[in-house]
């Protein structure tokens, strides 16, 4: 049929557009389309069955997602990526993708709240076991090690508390396991460390954060570094080495070990195909946009970061500051060491508790509603600085044992500092917490009346 025999109806829907045309565009194009035209059956048979790499379904796969992928591949050093809806669901399916029902995972306990619900409670229900260690206790790592284990799991920078994991430790203990070692590493990005360099081989990245700097929009992405190899021993990785049911005839490590990565052929043709944790192509040319700037606005966060955090550290109303670039930091060391571009902007502070926890939540509370430049938002990683209370948000799920054992208190404030003028930040901090040191100095002067007139009583 003639482009002019057509109908009205047909060509509203068809005129103007040929699949086949790719347009040189400057920048990354969004390929806002639920799926993608075949040039033939034969085409689609072979795409389906994986005997070739192409674009079906925008679930599984997409143009714009795909240049995601590889850029923030080629940032972390790694050989594939895999680009899902958030960073939840990227530490998700980077595990499910390697331990199955009946097997284990070691995890550090200083982890965001969300992903201890993720690991203590939804992969239980799914029979897959994890033990939490210290973080800091090599040992602890090795003892947790079973026959059963399939990885070790841990954050290069915790949540809230800023501690900097020990990675080439860790690293050592997973190698010793033959076990991949899976970094989430949101928090210090790609900039400030690569986390391949220390040992890793899997790093996961809530992309909502950092990557896109702008608060729009989510999206997580797993990368394969391409340093385990699931082949020395092919009988603890079935789903790799035996065959697989989706690619006819060969295991993922046949199809895909000589020219990509099967690990993340796994994840997108079962994990984000079967569960549809699936990162929209908008989403993906929002976070491009961002990485396009990350290591400007990492260098102004981490130098704003340390600024408030010794701008803190000597304020009399703040018991302790949880931040890596602080000499006083337990984790300064590991900082120096692992994180030679800058450390932490995300990091948190404790207030005077006072023995109550109701009394102490009224405290932060009050601090927060003085606020008018940090802002209250359950987030990290925005231009914006933002606050928040870990104790009861994003950890409020977390048992009081667990609460102490991750350094979290009632006091613990958490704070994501962004790339706006130092001054205005300091400044509204200092006057959120000029009441708290006022009261504490009237309080203080009050204790040492209620002294002397005891003394002169006693006289």
């Amino acid at each position: 049929m003639s482009e002019s025999s057509r109908a009205f109806a047909t060509a509203q829907v068809q005129a103007g557009y040929d699949p086949a045309i790719a347009e040189r565009t400057a920048v990354p194009s969004i390929h806002q389309s639920n799926a993608f035209e075949f040039r033939s059956l034969s085409e689609a048979r072979d795409l389906f069955a994986l005997r070739r790499d192409g674009n079906i379904y925008s679930r599984a796969a997409n143009p714009t997602v795909l240049v995601l992928e590889r850029r923030v591949a080629e940032l972390e050093g790694g050989i594939g990526a895999a680009g899902v809806s958030s960073g939840q669901a990227a530490v998700a399916v980077a595990l499910l993708a390697l331990a199955q029902q009946g097997e284990h995972i070691v995890a550090a306990r200083q982890l965001y709240g969300g992903t201890i619900d993720l690991l203590q409670d939804t992969f239980a229900d799914w029979g897959i076991d994890v033990t939490f260690v210290d973080q800091d206790d090599s040992a602890a790592w090795a003892a947790a090690v079973r026959p059963t284990t399939r990885a070790l799991f841990a954050e290069s920078i915790s949540n809230p508390i800023a501690q900097v994991l020990d990675l080439a430790a860790v690293s050592a203990v997973a190698k010793s396991a033959g076990v991949p070692l899976v970094i989430d590493n949101t928090v210090a990005t790609p900039y400030l460390q690569r986390a391949k360099d220390f040992g890793a081989d899997i790093v996961v990245h809530s992309a909502t954060k950092f990557l896109g700097g702008h608060g729009t929009s989510l999206g997580g992405v797993v990368v394969d570094l391409g340093t385990f190899d699931f082949t020395a021993e092919p009988e603890r990785w079935p789903q790799l080495t035996q065959p697989y049911k989706r690619v006819p005839g060969a295991t993922l490590v046949e199809r895909y070990g000589a020219s990509g990565s099967p690990y993340i052929a796994l994840v997108k043709t079962k994990y984000v195909h079967d569960l549809g944790p699936s990162l929209s192509a908008f989403n993906a040319a929002q976070l491009l946009q961002g990485i396009e700037t990350l290591d400007l606005r990492v260098e102004r966060h981490t130098a704003n970061a340390l600024a408030v955090a010794r701008f803190l550290e000597s304020h009399p109303a703040v018991a302790r500051v949880h931040h890596p670039g602080l000499e006083s930091s337990p984790w300064h060391e590991n900082a120096k060491r692992y994180l030679p571009r800058g450390t932490s902007s995300v990091f948190s502070f404790d207030l005077h508790p006072s023995g109550s926890a109701d009394e102490d939540f009224a405290l932060v509370e009050a601090l927060i509603a003085r606020l008018r430049v940090v802002k209250l938002v359950a987030n990290i990683g925005d231009a914006r600085s933002l606050i928040a209370h870990p104790s009861s948000m994003t950890h409020s799920h977390m048992s009081p044992a667990q609460l102490a054992e991750a350094h979290i208190g009632s006091t613990t404030i958490r704070l994501s500092i962004g790339i706006e003028a130092i001054d205005d930040i300091i400044g509204d901090l200092a006057a959120a917490l000029a009441p708290i040191e006022a009261g504490q100095i009237a309080a203080a002067g009050a204790q040492a009346a209620d002294g002397q007139l005891a003394a002169t009583s006693a006289r």
